[in-house]
């Protein structure tokens, strides 16, 4: 079967956990699959790239600064993805990047389209405040292609109650659950020193840690205002990419300012680190803490407790199926609003709670060191790219020998 992997991210282009997910995918496919990858941007040296498109030039130029002309940019480059796709027996789409290039490939070559929901649009209403107009077109783009893919695998069970509640016209038996991997040879701890020493960070002092976005699922506002009262015995160490928009920006970095003045410090990388550099400040951290409010799967947990870290998160979304609580990583509850914002109902009793169970750990370091072995052999067992690219191949050939519907 040869498989069409349709995606806005492919490396070296990869800003989030749908790049990475694609990227490990397409490799572990192999075995199974012919696999042909067609994503955006420029053209890429893997063999396993059958194409990358760009937007067309007119629609480029009106990008810039605004929103509306960057979503009308991403449809551009759906079109040429259709136009290109050859062959191909069947086409699996990540994200609303690339959905409506599955859902045009279906309804005008026949093919049968598969789309892995790595979030959804109607759950990041934050999403309106940066692409405005666009955001209304991207989410035009999910809905339409997602109710009529022949199968849809969601990334967690908390992501499959999801895609039906929010697109009630989907077919529950075309609803697959099939976690997202994590690479256990490159994501595995490192006792080597040198990355810390350059950050400025103490190895031999207790360290929390987040990896993450700048973006309001991230929650990273909430674990800097729980950072005064984070152990001051304890190094806070950010590694965050751009925010979302200059407005965020702002607030963030007004809150990071803030943190600075915690007796244990703020130690802020705004660069995007090898893998092996975050790999390793992952090994020495304490913790591992995920602040999300939108969490569909968590990807950075795995990676984390892939490390042996123990983690210390909020409980929402995939989040409770990944860490264990008392067991791998500690959960902190957390009750969001109705409002389309799905803000903490109690956003300085969230940021208490968390810093309450990264303090736990910083005060019992075995603790943290047995849930940091505990989580590397939950990832082994549960969350290896075999496994994930066995179950994928076997939803194609179900999906492909019924035909597009």
């Amino acid at each position: 079967m040869k498989v069409a992997l349709l995606t806005r991210e492919f490396p070296p282009e990869v800003y989030g956990g749908a790049g990475v997910h694609v990227d490990a995918l397409a490799t572990a496919l192999a075995p199974f699959v012919e696999v042909a990858v067609h994503c955006f941007g420029q053209p890429r040296s893997s063999p396993l790239v059958a194409a990358s498109y760009e937007a067309w030039p007119a629609l480029a130029e009106l990008a810039g600064d605004d929103p509306l002309g960057r979503a009308l940019g991403v449809l551009s480059v759906d079109l040429a993805m259709v136009a290109g796709l050859g062959d191909a027996d069947l086409c699996h789409s990540h994200t609303w990047y690339a959905n409506m290039a599955g859902h045009l490939a279906k309804l005008g070559r026949g093919m049968p389209h598969v789309a892995t929901t790595h979030s959804l649009e109607p759950l990041r209403p934050w999403k309106a405040e940066q692409l405005r107009g666009g955001y209304a077109l991207s989410s035009w783009c999910e809905r339409t292609a997602l109710e009529s893919a022949d199968a849809v695998i969601a990334v967690s069970r908390a992501m499959a109650a999801d895609v039906l509640a929010c697109y009630p016209a989907v077919d529950p038996a075309r609803v697959e659950v099939i976690y997202n991997g994590v690479d256990t040879a490159s994501w595995r701890r490192d006792d080597g020193t040198d990355v810390l020493e350059r950050a400025g960070l103490d190895p031999e002092r207790p360290l929390v840690v987040f990896v993450g976005r700048v973006t309001r699922q991230k929650g990273l506002a909430y674990l800097l205002e729980a950072a005064p009262a984070i152990d001051g015995r304890a190094q806070l160490a950010i590694l965050a990419g751009a925010a979302d928009t200059p407005g965020l920006a702002a607030e963030i970095h007004g809150l990071a300012d803030a943190a600075r003045r915690r007796t244990g410090g703020l130690c802020w990388i705004d660069e995007m680190l090898p893998r092996r550099d975050v790999a390793q400040i992952l090994s020495h951290a304490t913790c591992f803490v995920c602040p999300s409010i939108y969490e569909p799967f968590g990807l950075v947990n795995v990676e984390a407790m892939a490390c042996g870290t123990a983690v210390v998160a909020s409980a929402v979304g995939g989040i409770p199926e990944i860490v264990v609580d008392g067991e791998t990583g500690l959960l902190v509850p957390v009750e969001l609003d109705d409002t389309p914002e799905r803000a903490p109902v109690a956003p300085l009793g969230l940021s208490r709670a968390l810093a309450d169970a990264v303090n736990s750990l910083v005060d019992d370091p075995a603790r943290a060191r047995a849930m940091g072995d505990a989580g590397r052999a939950r990832v082994e067992e549960t969350f290896s790219w075999t496994a994930v690219a066995e179950r994928t191949a076997a939803c194609y050939e179900r999906v492909g020998a019924a035909g597009p519907r």
